[in-house]
């Protein structure tokens, strides 16, 4: 546990390593860059005056794992503003993400090819004319017959590649302009109400969990935000190969790295075996019994969960051997490693849930 002032020094390091024409989350540096961007296709505008923000990955502290945010349309937030989406990018030994904005002018976001119009430099999806947006449909997808805004412009795109952060070893090696530098000081907004709704949906869900789906994220677009169910977009390959590194996470000023075994597992017996935890020590020894009676509890039914499980797990394999076939194998083991990731986590949360219960109130130290 870092005490105030660490994070504090920790937060002023992180600052100077910001460019000073962009914002970011502060707080975090996350060691290794996000996987590739997927491949996926643009659903259907859903009315005009629908902008598109791409997806993107997104970090969450909680799993020390990237999560897909699902692209989607959303209603812009004033006439004449465009989308500068957020971007990962390399900053004095980790990367950062820097937020993306609403305001007049496209900024910079890091060179990524994004797609749809964000091909990594400025947008080429459609403009503003007169108060009213008009979609360039050779690079957007809009129902002509309910939209007759458009039009056809042809774009040749450069930047084919699906790496999704700039800077640092294989990063895109992008610099902003000075018509960029100037957008990042104009007058803007950051993400609305629906764009932090589709964020939390897609961090709430395990699926879109990098660790979990390998770079091929089960929802990849949306036609509108916060809707994760029916009319979705799957990705359809993976932007490149994704292999999280043995101790990924976040750098000092984070939460620290859980085990590789937690994210690589495809079988709940190649998990590390459940540790007893320590007696609590609230000071109070009526409280420590009662809380060590419920931890006892807790270990006994993540035990005979995780033995349920496995035992599910082997029958399965077992079955699926019989079959030999290759496609149905790998599907049961991705079932797997879903079930396993999912277990591991929710074993995690239980853990945590019960820890903070047992935290001496605040100001009170455990006696010794």
């Amino acid at each position: 546990m870092y005490t105030r002032s660490i994070r504090t020094l920790l937060f002023a390091l992180a600052v100077l390593c910001i460019s000073a024409t962009s914002f970011a989350q502060i707080g975090i540096t996350v060691s290794f860059g996000p996987p590739a961007l997927p491949v996926y296709e643009q659903p259907v505008c859903p009315g005009d005056g629908y902008l598109w923000t791409p997806g993107y990955w997104a970090w969450d502290a909680d799993y020390d794992d990237y999560y897909w945010v699902p692209g989607t349309w959303i209603m812009a937030p004033e006439v004449g503003f465009l989308w500068t989406p957020g971007y990962w990018g390399w900053g004095g030994g980790g990367f950062v993400f820097y937020d993306g904005y609403w305001g007049p002018q496209i900024g910079f976001y890091g060179g990524i090819n994004y797609g749809f119009g964000y091909f990594g430099n400025g947008f080429e999806g459609g403009r503003w004319d007169n108060g009213h947006f008009f979609y360039n449909r050779a690079v957007l997808n809009v129902n002509v017959t309910e939209i007759h805004n458009v039009y056809n412009t042809r774009v040749v795109v450069e930047n084919n590649n699906h790496v999704a952060y700039n800077g640092g070893e294989g990063g895109i090696n992008a610099r902003p302009t000075s018509e960029q530098e100037a957008a990042a000081h104009a007058r803007h907004i950051g993400p609305v109400a629906a764009q932090t709704q589709q964020m939390q949906a897609a961090r709430s869900n395990p699926q879109q969990r990098a660790s979990v789906n390998m770079g091929k994220p089960p929802v990849a677009a949306t036609p509108r935000p916060g809707e994760f169910k029916g009319n979705v977009v799957a990705a359809k390959e993976a932007g490149g190969k994704y292999t999280p590194p043995p101790n990924r996470g976040a750098n000092p000023g984070g939460n620290a790295a859980r085990p590789e075994s937690a994210s690589t597992a495809t079988h709940v017996r190649e998990l590390p075996p459940a540790e007893r935890p320590a007696p609590p020590n609230t000071g109070n020894a009526k409280q420590d019994k009662k809380y060590q009676q419920q931890q006892e509890k807790l270990y006994a039914q993540q035990e005979k969960e995780r033995q349920k499980v496995g035992q599910q797990q082997e029958k399965e394999d077992q079955k699926v051997a019989k079959q030999n076939n290759a496609a149905a194998k790998q599907q049961v083991e991705q079932r797997h490693q879903q079930q396993t990731q999912q277990l591991q986590q929710k074993h995690q949360q239980q853990q945590q849930q019960m820890q903070q219960k047992m935290a001496p109130p605040s100001g009170q130290q455990p006696k010794h």
